[in-house]
């Protein structure tokens, strides 16, 4: 395959940005060319300093992910080579925010259980609750036999049940036969709910959660047991951890860090590569145009793009001739540029998973956050249990708004705030779009610093919100204040939701992308990226664009 000449970067999210700028750097020779439908870069990544303290002090709020993890080496790169060192705000392990976590289980009525993460946890009467699920399930679980289903037992591999490999099965399935019923109801499916807003009981789990599955292989059937022994080869070969990342200082860093972000938002990272970007003699970014079209130029080793202005329908721009295609769009984005474009042949597997929709809300009160919250990260709620003639639920225990769980901002990440300790940042998770979400003014009427209550009339949305929040909190009636301010987010397809069978699909789709043939055979100059392909985390899009182009030279 001849080097690239033209690159098209599709899509100006952290996969695209990223894969953006580590091509300029393995290709300084060939132009790059970045296509955004929106005006902003970015993505799902938005934060916003706003001046909405009664003090006339600022906080940022979150629109989209909030924090990132050391362990995404990925990201500590760019980090070092954007000199982004002296933005950062760390959380360490030891602070509240990163030892406490709790869930709001929906049949055990009223406020919050932690979970439990030491042994003096373990006894703690708040505990208690998840500490009977959690303790049987965790010690019992390496004296469970082998139990996923054949024919994928090891010892018969040579036989012929042996050659159907039973490849994969949802999350709930999963932790269902290593820890029972009761431990993936409520752990299983509140994680699910955090980081995917999606139900366990369709989730992959080799798609998601790849390293338990490799875990249970590891450990002969045990998943504890694979744990145990990948961490004595990880201690054994722990000098060559960031082989391949140009890290510098940031690692030393990183030590007994927990989470991190950045003193004015996660947006700093994209704006920080929008900057390098436009600085670089080989970058073209393209902002308010859509891609409409993709089709080979017969008898020549190029593709043209269609490019249709976002924002005046029928306006279209000369097309865009380029040798190489790094899609960072959704799949299903992908599937209907390929569908419109005749010459064009589809690709499998591009609508087969369902999208998530996430509404985010940011709530700001005037009051330290002990008066309203324990300390601690925030709490995730479970999947209910089923209906029980037994257990009668209220009507707030039914979550109605089908909420996933709330994160205490003020906690982790209280230095981005002008007044910490005397502020409360909350940010409340509802899966799907939430009810009346359209009655809310996407700003508060609080604006104006001199006063200290928002308007007497809430919207809907708003007051409901608050009411379940006391019932979460076990907050007394007429305790949890006004907030000063309130935004709301509807984050519409956001999160993708690897159903079974993800892996499979996608190494099926990059094998049609590598085989050569006539036509639109894409010959490997085609890369498909992002979080629709694998990894939904700031740091997997990060990392999946550092790898695009490797088998271009």
């Amino acid at each position: 395959m001849p080097p690239p000449r033209h690159i098209a970067v599709l899509g100006g999210g952290i996969t695209g940005l990223s894969s953006a700028f580590h091509l300029s750097r393995r290709f300084p020779t060939a132009q790059i060319t970045l296509v955004e439908k929106q005006k902003r870069l970015g993505g799902w990544i938005r934060s916003e300093r706003l001046p909405c303290l009664p003090n006339g002090g600022s906080v940022v709020l979150e629109a989209g992910p909030r924090t990132l993890r050391p362990v995404d080496k990925s990201i500590l790169e760019l980090i070092h080579l954007l000199g982004l060192s002296k933005d950062l705000i760390t959380t360490p392990k030891t602070s509240s925010a990163a030892r406490n976590r709790f869930l709001h289980v929906p049949e055990l009525g009223r406020g919050l259980h932690v979970i439990p993460s030491t042994p003096l946890a373990f006894a703690s009467s708040n505990a208690w609750p998840l500490t009977r699920v959690l303790l049987p399930a965790v010690l019992g679980e390496p004296f469970r036999r082998w139990n996923r289903p054949l024919p994928s037992h090891p010892f018969l591999s040579g036989s012929a049940k042996g050659n159907q490999k039973y490849t994969d099965e949802s999350v709930d399935s999963f932790l269902t036969r290593r820890f029972g019923e009761a431990f993936a109801r409520v752990f299983g499916s509140a994680l699910v709910h955090g980081i995917y807003a999606a139900d366990s009981r369709s989730l992959s789990v080799r798609a998601a959660f790849p390293s338990l599955w490799e875990a249970e292989e590891a450990g002969g059937g045990s998943v504890l047991l694979g744990f145990l022994r990948k961490s004595r080869r990880q201690a054994a070969n722990s000098g060559s951890d960031g082989e391949g990342y140009k890290i510098g200082d940031v690692a030393e860093k990183m030590k007994n860090v927990s989470v991190f972000s950045f003193r004015d938002g996660m947006e700093t990272l994209p704006k920080a590569l929008e900057v390098y970007l436009e600085k670089q003699e080989n970058v073209h970014i393209v902002r308010g145009r859509s891609v409409t079209g993709l089709s080979r130029k017969h008898g020549d080793e190029a593709f043209e793009l269609k490019l249709d202005d976002s924002n005046n329908v029928g306006s279209s721009s000369p097309p865009l001739t380029v040798t190489h295609i790094a899609s960072a769009l959704p799949l299903p984005t992908l599937h209907r540029i390929l569908l419109s474009s005749p010459s064009s042949s589809t690709l499998p597997y591009l609508t087969t998973n369902p999208m998530s929709t996430v509404t985010v809300i940011n709530l700001v009160f005037a009051c330290p956050p002990s008066a309203i919250h324990p300390a601690g990260f925030g709490y995730l709620i479970p999947r209910a249990a089923a209906p029980s003639p037994s257990v009668q639920r209220t009507e707030l225990g039914k979550n109605h708004l089908h909420l996933l769980g709330t994160v205490f901002d003020s906690c982790s990440l209280a230095e981005q705030d002008s007044s910490p300790g005397t502020t409360t940042k909350l940010t409340v998770m509802l899966k799907g779009e939430a009810p009346h979400h359209d009655d809310v003014d996407m700003v508060s009427p609080s604006m104006d610093p001199s006063t200290s209550r928002p308007s007497p009339s809430v919207p809907r949305l708003i007051a409901r919100v608050l009411t379940t929040l006391v019932h979460h909190l076990s907050l007394p009636a007429g305790t949890l204040p006004d907030p000063v301010y309130w935004k709301v987010h509807v984050n519409r397809g956001c999160i993708p939701t690897y159903l079974p069978g993800h892996k499979q699909q996608m190494e099926e789709l990059q094998r049609v992308l590598t085989e050569e043939g006539k036509g639109i055979g894409w010959e490997g100059r085609l890369q498909v990226v992002g979080a629709g392909v694998g990894g939904v985390s700031v740091g997997d899009c990060v990392g999946a664009g550092k790898r695009v182009g490797e088998g271009w030279r």
